[in-house]
């Protein structure tokens, strides 16, 4: 994945407060889906966890709301698969579960999971966890993008200093060279007009990145972006 043009993309598609809900039983992912519909929350639903990797390639979910017990790929497989990935890492993940023991609840953390709801499910509380949880996402997406922001005006800095002391030395040498010569050969005074431009564009290219804040980006070519001044 592109550093830099993968992680805005993400950033652009998780805008809207989408949930997973992962559920077999169909009056249960029915009722769960239209009670968070009726709340403003974006909802898609599958049956298992199989299905619910096909829809996670165009549907991205800041909450994923899983039944432990399904057929083909289970709810703590499904948290332990994705939670070793770093596009889903952050999501918020939710199980639901008959299963109330100490030690179920630890297998089920381990896998990567952030919270239970114990069966049988309570509309309120299912809401209430499903805002928290994307309270949660927001505030680790906003973090994430802070860090991302804040490396790439260090790196625009870094390479800004860099370029700037040889630049330098280079058009006072170019200076030089232009006193010392016939000034009367003209060939010779439009490419050291033609240098200096260009040596000029890229001491203004150096003050934007020494000085870049707020970067925002353009696209470029294959999905990448570049930054705009």
């Amino acid at each position: 994945m592109n550093p830099e043009g993968g992680l805005i993309n993400i950033f652009e598609l998780m805008s809207k407060d989408n949930v997973l809900v992962v559920e077999d039983d169909k009056y249960t992912r029915h009722i769960i889906e239209m009670y968070l519909t009726k709340h403003k929350i974006q909802v898609k639903s599958a049956v298992d966890g199989e299905q619910a990797l096909h829809l996670l390639k165009e549907f991205k979910p800041k909450v994923i709301i899983s039944d432990w017990k399904m057929p083909v790929m289970n709810g703590i497989e499904l948290c332990r698969y994705l939670k070793s990935h770093e596009e889903y890492k952050y999501t918020y993940f939710i199980i639901f579960t008959a299963k109330a023991l100490l030690e179920d609840r630890i297998k089920g953390l381990e896998s990567g999971a952030d919270d239970f709801i114990v069966k049988p499910i309570e509309n309120l509380e299912i809401l209430a966890r499903v805002r928290t949880g994307i309270r949660i996402f927001d505030l680790q997406e906003q973090l994430r993008k802070n860090e991302h922001t804040r490396a790439i005006i260090e790196i625009a800095a870094t390479i800004g200093h860099k370029i700037n002391n040889p630049l330098s030395s280079l058009l006072l040498s170019i200076q030089n060279i232009e006193d010392e010569l016939d000034t009367k050969k003209s060939a010779v005074k439009e490419d050291l007009a033609i240098i200096k431009l260009s040596i000029e564009k890229i001491r203004k290219l150096v003050y934007d990145l020494i000085q870049l804040k707020d970067p925002s980006f353009t696209e470029y070519v294959s999905g990448r972006k570049m930054i705009k001044f």
